[in-house]
């Protein structure tokens, strides 16, 4: 018969009192998982907060990075990573990174976020926070499960964005993987062709890349047009080349 023990773990929000200095605060935090991991506990859960002034880690994926490196095997989890204050693509792109910098040791935990005051900050609406956790959170694990997914159901805030604009990005949100539409082809649906160039501003302006897919849309006759995403056209490129979009561009000896 094999033997059965007791895994001990420990949930770190952390605590500390307004007053103390938050360098040495962090630097206790951390001396203590050290001795966790020395004491063979088997895990250790960082919570997420931002506007409550005694829990002052505003990112645990940053704690966990940092805590990999001093300790060997204790396993390090988000406890939480209030998903309505982020991007699900985002979420699933810095777990997947911190697995492989912890070597197989990070754990997700997600929730709807506890502080009223940390989704006020944000203007996301209390009574919607759990809702925006759970349509987050079916992304995410289409993601990390290797499933296509375009994004098209993660709302959007765009409180103040132009009329226009909104009506650019609805429709580029529908242009699948693999597949483009030129400026004019948007500015026609909305009015005619002579308004391409308001189409490329707008896109120009896109406060949510990827989610609102703009590298989708090119110039006409196909080509590429511009990017005001670090890296240009060049990273418009590699991201139309990743989906098996056709583009009208020939490598000049520089590119």
């Amino acid at each position: 018969m094999s033997e059965r023990y007791l895994r001990s773990g420990i949930f770190l929000a952390p605590f500390h009192d307004l007053p103390e200095n938050p360098t040495l605060a962090l630097e206790r935090d951390m001396e203590l998982l050290q001795l966790l991991d020395r004491l063979n506990y088997h895990e250790a859960w960082i919570g997420e907060h931002h506007s409550g002034g005694f829990e002052i880690v505003g990112s645990p994926e940053i704690f966990i990075a940092a805590a990999a490196e001093r300790t060997r095997h204790i396993r390090l989890g988000t406890g939480v990573v209030s998903l309505p204050y982020h991007n699900p693509f985002l979420v699933a792109d810095r777990i997947v990174q911190l697995d492989h910098m912890t070597r197989g040791r990070a754990m997700l935990g997600v929730g709807p976020g506890s502080l009223v005051h940390d989704a006020m900050k944000m203007g996301i609406k209390p009574a919607d926070q759990r809702r925006r956790m759970n349509e987050s959170l079916d992304v995410i694990v289409e993601l990390l499960d290797g499933k296509p997914n375009d994004l098209r159901d993660v709302v959007l805030d765009l409180d103040g964005v132009p009329e226009f604009h909104r009506g650019v990005y609805d429709i580029a949100r529908n242009i699948p993987p693999g597949k483009t539409m030129t400026y004019g082809d948007i500015a026609k649906r909305l009015g005619g062709v002579e308004l391409s160039r308001d189409v490329g501003q707008a896109l120009g302006r896109n406060p949510c890349p990827i989610v609102v897919p703009c590298h989708r849309v090119l110039a006409a006759g196909g080509k590429p047009g511009g990017f005001s995403a670090n890296g240009g056209v060049v990273t418009k490129l590699k991201m139309l080349a990743i989906e098996g979009a056709y583009v009208n561009h020939t490598p000049s000896l520089f590119d």
